[in-house]
C-alpha cells in the first residue's frame, strides 16, 4: 500500500517503489513483524496441513468476530478473554438434537458462565433429557374456565417471555354461548369475567404427534422429543417462520425484536430447550414448561389456574388424572381431520 509521502512524491514526478514501507514494532515485546508479507499470504504460501491452515485462517476470523484484540496497545483482562472464548465456542456449537450428553452439558455450562459474567448473577440451566416411559398430554375443562388469565400471567413469568411486545404462549378465547367460531371469539377482553352468556377456551401449542411445523423447518431447528414435547433450538432457528405458517393452531410466536425481561424478573431456573433467554429473530412456543415437567412438576399454567380447569399428565400412566379424564369424559380435539393428533383435549363436566 502506498503511504501519504509516496503519493506526494509521485505527484511531484519522483520514482516511487510500490512496496509496503516496513513498520517499526510497537514495542520490543509486541511481536509485530517487519516482513512485508501479510499473515493471510503466509497461510497460502506455506505448505500447511489442513488442520494448521484451518487454525491460521480462523485466527483471523476470531479477531474479526471480536474474540481477540488486534491492537498491540490494548491489554485485555482475563475475564474479557474468557468471555470472548465462550462466545466463540457457543457461536459455533452444533444442533442440540445432534449433541452428545457431554456436549449438551458443556453448552449449558457456557451459557451459565456467560450470564454470570454479564449480569453478576447465576442461573441454573438444565439439559435434562426426556424421561423413559413418559408421554405428556393435556386436557382443558371448558366448563371450569372462567377467563381469569392467571394461567397466561404465570406462563409469561415462568418462561421469560418478552415484556415489551407482551408475548403470550397461551391465549384465552371468549366465545358467546351457542357459538363456536374462533374468528369471532374475543382474545383481548377488558371487562369483568366471567361475562354472562359466554364461555372460555384456552389454546397454546398442542404438541402434536404428527406436527406439521417440523416438516417445514428447513434447518431442523424444531423437532419432537421422546416424551412428546415439541421443542425449538433457538440458536439454530433462522426465523423463516415456515413453522408459524404451518401450525393450524396458532401455537408459534416470533421475536421481532430482542426480548426484554427485567433482570429482577428473570426466572433463573431454566432449560436449554425451554425458558432460557431468547434472541431477536427466533421462533418460540409453549414447551409444557419443560424445565418443570421433566422435574416432576406441573406446568406453570396448571399450577396457577384457580378453578382447576387444566389437567396435565403422563399418557402412558393408566392411573394418571389425565387418563381418567380421557376414559370417563366426552373429549374432543380441534381440527382432528388434519391428522396432526394433538395431545391436547377439551371436555366438559
Amino acid at each position: 500500500m502506498i503511504n501519504l509521502i509516496d503519493l506526494l512524491r509521485k505527484r511531484n514526478g519522483e520514482d516511487v517503489a510500490l512496496t509496503n514501507t516496513p513498520k517499526e514494532p510497537c514495542s520490543p515485546t509486541c511481536g509485530c513483524s517487519n516482513e512485508p508479507q501479510s499473515e493471510s499470504n503466509d497461510v497460502f504460501s506455506k505448505k500447511l496441513s489442513r488442520r494448521e491452515a484451518f487454525k491460521s485462517i480462523t485466527a483471523g476470523l476470531v479477531a474479526g468476530y471480536g474474540l481477540v484484540s488486534s491492537s498491540c496497545s490494548i491489554t485485555e483482562t482475563k475475564s474479557g478473554q474468557d468471555e470472548k472464548q465462550l462466545k466463540w465456542d457457543e457461536y459455533f456449537k452444533g444442533n442440540y438434537k445432534l449433541m452428545t450428553d457431554e456436549e449438551k452439558e458443556a453448552t449449558v455450562s457456557r451459557l451459565e458462565k456467560l450470564y454470570e459474567q454479564r449480569n453478576k448473577e447465576r442461573i441454573n440451566m438444565s439439559a435434562g433429557n426426556a424421561l423413559p416411559g413418559v408421554l405428556y398430554g393435556y386436557a382443558f375443562n371448558i366448563s371450569k374456565c372462567q377467563g381469569y388469565m392467571d394461567c397466561v400471567n404465570a406462563c409469561v413469568e415462568e418462561n421469560n417471555q418478552d415484556r415489551d411486545s407482551q408475548m403470550q404462549f397461551i391465549r384465552i378465547h371468549e366465545h358467546k354461548n351457542g357459538s363456536f367460531n374462533f374468528e369471532h371469539a374475543e382474545d383481548n377482553y377488558f371487562h369483568e369475567v366471567p361475562a354472562e352468556g359466554h364461555f372460555y377456551m384456552g389454546t397454546q401449542c398442542f404438541h402434536c404427534e404428527n406436527p406439521p411445523c417440523i416438516d417445514v423447518c428447513p434447518v431442523q431447528a424444531t423437532w419432537k422429543e421422546d416424551d412428546g414435547i415439541v421443542v425449538v433450538d433457538y440458536d439454530w432457528c433462522i426465523g423463516c417462520r415456515y413453522c408459524m405458517a404451518a401450525c393450524p393452531y396458532d401455537g408459534r410466536r416470533f421475536n421481532w425484536s430482542t426480548p426484554e425481561v427485567p433482570q429482577e424478573e428473570v426466572n433463573k431456573n431454566q432449560h436449554y430447550l425451554g425458558n432460557r433467554l431468547r434472541r431477536k429473530g427466533a421462533m418460540e412456543k409453549c414447551t409444557f414448561c419443560i424445565q418443570r415437567s421433566r422435574s416432576g412438576k406441573n406446568p406453570a399454567c396448571v399450577e396457577a389456574c384457580p378453578t382447576g380447569a387444566r389437567v396435565f399428565g403422563n399418557l402412558l400412566d393408566p392411573n394418571s388424572e389425565l387418563r381418567w379424564v380421557l376414559k370417563n369424559k366426552k373429549v374432543f380435539r380441534l381440527k382432528e381431520d388434519l391428522g396432526t393428533e394433538p395431545k391436547f383435549w377439551y371436555f366438559m363436566d
